[in-house]
């Protein structure tokens, strides 16, 4: 088996942990290496990894290097039919895809078991089949001809602003503070969640316009505290805010504005175990569909990554693609 390993080094990791899997690497001849710190990088290392038939593909970074990749594989075909399998280290400020498969907590160590797994042929007790969020965007109804990202998840509203915050906060002087990535996350997302129980919708609370049609139905139009559809099983800070039906793969919530009785619902709902009356005919809106159309005009995240507003946008998120991920 033929394993590469994709090092962003702008991936917040600190010089010890860059060291010690450059080192580790440097004696492990077998193993594929690149290091890269820009995205524009990547078209060409992947188009590498392709050519050398990389079998297991490394990301040894977090949830943004995971989106890029997914987006330039998936997108622009670099392996044709022949998708490798993604093994996500937790190596980056944001981790949720790499958490959600349960990698170890460091990521030289899930490396080091990876490769003794790819030795004894045990592989395949780690792989996960997982589907992968298509989120196209761009104006008019033909979405084949839209821009596209690829990832695990998709937010709007409360969640995109957060992370935008957590950034503005954390990251002043230019240098990344310990709380930032998943603690800082969690710290500011439970912050504008506590203004949102109190009543505060001023601000980065104020909700957003959105006409939302889930398999070609519409749910609602009016305005949102939070949009979000993902692939994965729990987010950062272990919430789970799914609790739809559905045999669709797009598992997609949403909080109107206004929605009844948040400070009651709140913990239920992060939980993905809301109370009964926790209902879409009082704000609260959760399923699993193959189709998700936005319309709006607001920004919006995937794996943490930013658009930024644009007037009348219309964004479709399906997931038909799946990759099989593998455990670190």
């Amino acid at each position: 088996m033929r394993i590469g390993v994709v090092n962003n080094l702008r991936a917040g990791k600190n010089e010890e942990s860059v060291a010690r899997m450059l080192s580790f690497l440097k004696d492990h001849s077998e193993v594929l290496s690149v290091e890269t710190e820009s995205a524009e990088a990547m078209p060409e290392v992947l188009s590498e990894f392709a050519r050398q038939e990389v079998d297991l593909l490394v990301i040894n970074g977090g949830d943004g290097t995971i989106q890029n990749i997914l987006t330039e594989i998936l997108g622009n075909d670099d392996f044709g039919d022949r998708v490798p399998m993604i093994a996500p280290l937790r190596a980056g400020r944001t981790n949720m895809s790499a958490m959600d498969l349960a990698a170890h907590r460091d990521p030289l160590s899930g490396l080091e078991q990876l490769i003794d797994c790819a030795k004894d042929g045990r592989i395949a007790e780690r792989v996960e089949p997982r589907r992968v969020l298509r989120v196209s965007y761009g104006h008019g109804p033909h979405t084949s001809q839209r821009a596209a990202q690829y990832g695990m998840f998709f937010g709007a509203g409360i969640i995109k602003r957060a992370i935008e915050l957590n950034h503005r906060l954390f990251d002043k002087t230019g240098k990344r503070a310990f709380v930032e990535g998943v603690p800082g996350a969690t710290l500011v997302t439970a912050g504008l969640i506590g203004r949102l129980v109190t009543g505060d919708h001023s601000g980065v609370l104020a909700p957003d316009k959105i006409e939302i049609l889930l398999d070609g139905q519409p749910v609602d139009t009016g305005e949102f505290h939070l949009v979000m559809a993902s692939t994965l099983s729990r987010l950062f800070a272990r919430m789970r805010p799914f609790w739809g039906q559905g045999p669709g793969g797009v598992r997609f919530t949403s909080l109107a504005a206004p929605c009844k009785q948040f400070g009651k619902a709140a913990i239920g709902v992060l939980r993905g175990k809301p109370a009964s009356w926790a209902t879409p005919e009082v704000g609260y809106t959760s399923r699993n569909v193959g189709h998700v159309e936005l319309r709006m005009k607001c920004g919006f995240t995937v794996d943490g990554e930013l658009w930024q507003p644009d007037s009348e946008r219309s964004i479709a998120l399906t997931a038909e693609r799946v990759v099989h991920f593998v455990r670190a």
